[in-house]
């Protein structure tokens, strides 16, 4: 049976146990999440250890991340079942500090981003998003100390904002991104999925049928214009609230109109129902 993980509430608590994982010259891999654990944050775990020898799973519900209109009082918390999956995993520490210890009273810095967090995808839909995701990131790395850092790439724009970050700012740790995980169905594992109505969850699909057929399509040399706009067109018909269906030079997140241009990534982010979900597929 897998020993349970140490569990850090306070930056002394913290400190304490991570000297005690770094006392053989051990590498540490974090990685960040918000609860509400699932299968890909499981392979996040699974990644972590790969590259280092100790893991640490930060579990915080950022407030700063969230519009007013937003989510978070509802966003799914389900401390137990985390610790049981992360026991499970062989995480070595779970940090899980408080709001009010994460941001005081007289908390008065933000990381401020641009490059990839203006590009207008995400952004244009949530301005509030990078500069909580950044700051609250920034002071989990400070924080922790890590060799390296683990994000999905189901959230693709803000891997590249973190990388982005991390990079500005000197923060001396390694950005790994790790391959979306999805049900069997296609549809990318999220911890809002919980949020989907049964008739929601099986138009869910839709969105990863779109990216792979999109994809083929390109491929096999069909003109972008076209090609996004019958995905997009295929989106709307299934009863979607399209936000963006658009084709983006992976490295850069540049629009980007052939595959002659580099690497190329296709991004979706549509609601159904109350639900916002997101997506994306390399070409």
């Amino acid at each position: 049976m897998s020993r349970p993980p140490l569990i850090a509430r306070t930056l002394p608590a913290l400190s304490k146990a991570l000297d005690r994982l770094r006392a053989r010259q051990s590498s540490i891999a974090l990685v960040p999440t918000m609860g509400a654990l699932h299968d890909g944050h499981i392979s996040l775990v699974r990644l972590a250890r790969r590259r280092a020898d100790r893991v640490v799973v930060s579990i915080f519900v950022n407030p700063t991340q969230f519009a007013p209109h937003e989510d978070l009082a509802s966003y799914p918390r389900t401390w137990k079942t985390d610790l049981a999956k992360l026991t499970h995993a062989g995480v070595d520490l779970v940090w899980n500090p408080d709001a009010s210890l994460m941001y005081p009273a007289d908390f008065a810095t933000r990381v401020e981003v641009a490059g990839p967090a203006v590009c207008g995808l995400e952004d244009r839909f949530r301005p509030h998003f990078f500069g909580g995701v950044a700051t609250v990131v920034a002071k989990l790395l400070t924080q922790t100390r890590p060799d390296f850092a683990v994000f999905g790439e189901k959230d693709f724009q803000q891997l590249k904002v973190v990388t982005r970050m991390a990079r500005d700012l000197d923060l001396g740790v390694k950005v790994v991104g790790a391959p979306i995980v999805r049900e069997r169905d296609g549809l990318a594992m999220s911890s809002r999925n919980v949020y989907l109505s049964a008739a929601d969850r099986a138009t869910a699909t839709v969105l990863h049928r779109v990216l792979k057929d999109s994809a083929a399509r390109l491929r096999a040399g069909a003109a972008f214009e076209t090609t996004l706009a019958a995905g997009a067109d295929i989106i709307a018909r299934a009863g979607f609230a399209l936000d963006y269906l658009e084709a983006r030079h992976a490295d850069t997140l540049a629009p980007a109109a052939t595959l002659g241009e580099g690497p190329v990534r296709l991004l979706v982010a549509a609601r159904i129902g109350t639900t916002r979900l997101i997506d994306n597929m390399k070409v």
